[in-house]
């Protein structure tokens, strides 16, 4: 198979012009409109202040790409050329050399056109190719006219009739900028006599009483082929981690290739993740000349979803290996509004943070973009599983006809791409359908018909056809299909908001034992520097048209401050608001994850929502835009540690919160804790618990220990202990997991709100010592902050006892380091800076 790549790496000029304006520019492809208008400084940064208007306004126009080239003189002689474009986004107009070769409308999909009568030798001179892209605004605008199709309200109406990602006509936290252009590869394929269009991998394992002896790998080729009687050969060469390859060759497919004492595949936390290579070529039935080469990399492994039922219901258990995993993780959104900017190096960095603070799954959110291929190599390597949505969310659907055909090739395409990973653990029909139309909201009564027509007939024999071996769930949230009780506390999967949406305190998560919570989030500002990056000065305040600009759900930032009023002192500068959001958010989603991994083997999973955001915004994100970490990347690194120790108090909080109650009430409030060690290793494990009930100045006043044994995979609770004679006001509870002799989770509990907690200024001050900063406090501190110009910790926003504690740069200088805790939070900006004196050694 002979290719010729038409990017601008491979020496293509690519010009862009829109449809009224005949001034051409130079343009990248891959790329969009909105990065070549960039680069050629005819728009300003979309996501500066309010940019964004002027930016969607230019989507009004249809925009055309064009390019001249020779075409190979290889490709011509062969049974056909197809022009293969990989990702066009959305609905473009192909021409070659004036002729019309097609029409595509989702960019999600693989468009293959053939061009073998239209494309020019190289003695006739050039070839031009052009591509029209028309307006999505228009589009969707006219579309809904049409027809009405309803959805999230911060999109476009119309948006679901376009296969398009739907947040690129916004979101909840993103913004309205539905971009154009070809956005991954683009070639010129030319095919002799037969290639590669499929390669199906399936896995059997035989075991013996102790361990998996064999893997059967069934290899399945799905060949493009002129003539059906005549049979292609292939070899198959599956190489081993650190080891030889061994060589089969078959004529007819499927066929299996056994692989002896298989090292197995495990997720983050429980195991190696090797890999062995799997290479297929085929090859000419008369010569013996290779004619397409397919190449990947499979972990052996066994991976679904257990469903049994059980004492509570009916268990939502992801189980690899036959090892069923409490899921820690995040849900993933595009990386950025113009998806050309997102680097396989941008990915890797991300998910190795996620790999970094004990994550062991993703999930990939119904409304972006199926991610490239060096996502799934990328989470395959670090043991990271994929729950993956098919690309639908927070809408209605009509199906027709055209609508179906189109969704079947999206999901050829995608699934034959993705589904031989180690790392993907499930394919979802989509976000919130069935939750929402559960309810009569956004469909009519035929829309509801269709929904279950797509989503529980269609789309799932897609799938099984293409990929029978991976479990498919037909919504999240949902109990299992028909519209029955999506919400179901009992059954499947959730997405919890009454924290949040729902107003209700952090300790309200104590009151529901979902079998796996795959959505439930809190939000916060990102950091000031990253504020800095889309605001002037006197735009800093949260109610600031410009601020609100970039908050997209409604009335979130009054929402952060009546959480904020529940738990914290009112900040005195827009900084401290800062922090104090980032706290808030840490706090409550710490608060919802410890809860659930106590009550492990009910609860099965905890996937917060969000890890990233595509644009600088105030969100539920745990790692801002720019990639720096909130103070809920650090909490997760701490609450989804393999060993955890955890405290369940009973305090004011959790009971009467209002200082102005009945006397009778606050009397009556329990003050008392229950400590749980979870265990989330393959591995029993012996550690020591120790608590002390400490006062302000952080001096001993009561404590205790105790050994534990706890099994792998288990949640272990120690006896409840009495805090009746706390002043809770002056007093808290600090608790340590020590195992060989190393602290490995610890945290602080109070029994009152922290704005009513007496607290008495820490002292803050630190030292840094080669690559590490050893922080030190008076007093207790909690929520220490330590600041810096771009520095990635491997601990921040901690509570501490006074003493001191040592904290490794990741990555950064140690310059302009600054320190606060929550004591600082109503006084205004940080700790006493005569106490804070960087002392170097």
């Amino acid at each position: 198979m002979i290719k010729q790549k038409l990017t601008t790496t491979a020496g293509i000029e690519w010009r862009l012009r829109n449809s009224v304006d005949e001034e051409a520019l130079p343009a990248s492809v891959p790329g969009s409109v909105y990065a070549d208008l960039l680069a050629n400084k005819k728009m300003q940064d979309p996501f500066w202040r309010d940019n964004e208007d002027a930016a969607f306004a230019l989507m009004e126009n249809d925009w055309i790409y064009t390019c001249c080239f020779i075409a190979d003189a290889a490709l011509f002689g062969l049974r056909k050329v197809l022009l293969r474009c990989e990702g066009l986004d959305t609905v473009a107009d192909v021409f070659l050399n004036g002729e019309l070769l097609g029409v595509a409308d989702n960019m999600h999909r693989v468009w293959e056109f053939d061009v073998s009568q239209f494309l020019k030798k190289p003695k006739d001179g050039e070839n031009l190719l052009k591509i029209v892209f028309h307006s999505p605004n228009k589009f969707v605008r006219e579309a809904f006219q049409k027809i009405q199709t309803k959805g999230s309200e911060e999109c476009l109406d119309g948006f679901p009739q376009l296969r398009k990602s739907h947040c690129m006509f916004g979101w909840d936290w993103g913004p309205r900028l539905p971009d154009a252009g070809v956005w991954r590869n683009i070639e010129l394929v030319g095919v002799e006599t037969a290639r590669i269009t499929g390669v199906y991998l399936t896995q059997t394992h035989r075991k013996d009483d102790v361990k998996v002896k064999e893997v059967d790998l069934s290899i399945r080729v799905e060949i493009d082929h002129a003539r059906t009687d005549t049979a292609y050969p292939y070899s198959v060469t599956v190489a081993a981690p650190n080891e030889g390859a061994s060589e089969k060759t078959f004529t007819d497919s499927p066929q299996v290739v056994t692989i002896e004492n298989p090292e197995l595949w495990y997720p983050n936390g429980y195991g190696a993740q090797p890999l062995y290579t799997v290479r297929v070529v085929l090859s000419s039935p008369v010569t013996g000349v290779p004619l397409d080469v397919w190449e990947g990399r499979v972990g052996l492994r066994t991976l679904t979803v257990n469903r049994e039922v059980d004492e509570w219901g009916e268990r939502f258990a992801f189980e690899v290996n036959g090892v069923r995993i409490f899921a820690m993780g995040a849900d993933y959104i595009p990386q950025d509004s113009i998806l050309s900017r997102i680097t396989t190096k941008k990915i890797r960095v991300l998910l190795e943070q996620c790999a970094a603070v004990n994550f062991n799954m993703v999930r990939v959110w119904g409304g972006g973009y199926y991610p490239d291929d060096s996502f799934y190599d990328i989470c395959d390597e670090l043991g990271l599983i994929v729950w993956q949505d098919l690309m639908f969310a927070c809408a209605a659907y009509e199906l027709t006809d055209t609508f179906e055909e189109n969704v079947r090739r999206e999901l050829a395409d995608n699934v034959k791409r993705i589904h031989y990973h180690a790392c993907l653990g499930l394919w979802c029909g989509n976000n919130e359908l069935e939750g929402f139309l559960a309810y009569g909201i956004w469909a009519n009564l035929k829309q509801k018909a269709d929904y279950t027509k797509i989503f529980e007939y269609i789309i799932p024999n897609i799938v099984k056809e293409y990929d029978p071996a991976t479990f498919y769930w037909y919504s999240s949230p949902s109990s299992g299909g028909s519209f029955d009780q999506p919400q179901d506390e009992n059954r499947g999967d959730a997405h919890y908001w009454d924290v949040w949406h729902g107003n209700k305190p952090f300790s309200d998560y104590r009151n529901h034992y979902f079998r796996f919570v795959s959505e439930f989030g809190f939000q916060s500002f990102p950091c000031m520097k990253t504020v800095e990056a889309f605001t002037l000065p006197q735009d800093r305040n949260p109610f600031s048209y410009i601020m609100e600009r970039h908050q997209r759900n409604n009335a979130a930032n009054g929402k952060i401050i009546a959480y904020l009023s529940q738990t914290f002192l009112y900040p005195c500068d827009f900084d401290s608001f800062v922090y104090a959001s980032q706290l808030l958010q840490a706090e409550a989603i710490k608060y919802g994850v410890e809860h659930f991994r106590r009550n492990r083997g009910r609860c099965m999973g905890a996937i917060y929502w969000q890890l990233n955001d595509c644009w600088p915004v105030a969100s539920w994100a745990s790692i801002d835009y720019f990639g720096r970490w909130k103070a809920l990347h650090y909490f997760a690194k701490r609450f989804f540690a393999p060993l955890l120790l955890s405290c369940e108090e009973a305090s004011m909080e959790t009971q009467e919160p209002n200082v102005n109650a009945q006397p009778h009430k606050r009397a009556a409030v329990k003050k008392s804790f229950r400590l749980c060690v979870s265990n989330e290793t393959r591995g029993e494990q012996n550690a020591l618990v120790k608590w002390e009930i400490r006062n302000k100045n952080a001096e001993v006043l009561r404590e205790d220990s105790k050994f534990v044994t706890v099994p792998a995979l288990s949640s272990v609770w120690l006896e409840e202990a009495d805090a009746a004679d706390v002043n809770v006001y002056d007093e808290y509870v600090s608790f340590h997991l020590v195992k060989d002799g190393e602290t490995v989770s610890e945290g602080a509990a109070l029994f009152c709100p922290p704005k009513h907690f007496h607290f008495v200024d820490p002292c803050l001050s630190f030292q840094v010592k080669g690559d590490s900063i050893v922080v030190k406090a008076e007093t207790f501190a909690k929520g220490v902050e330590i600041q810096g110009t771009d520095l990635l910790l491997s601990n921040n926003y901690f509570d501490m006892d006074a003493g001191e504690r040592e904290v490794k740069i990741l990555r950064g200088d140690p310059e302009e380091i600054r320190l606060r805790s929550v004591f600082d939070i109503g006084k205004g900006g940080f700790g006493t800076v005569e106490h804070q004196q960087v002392q170097l050694s």
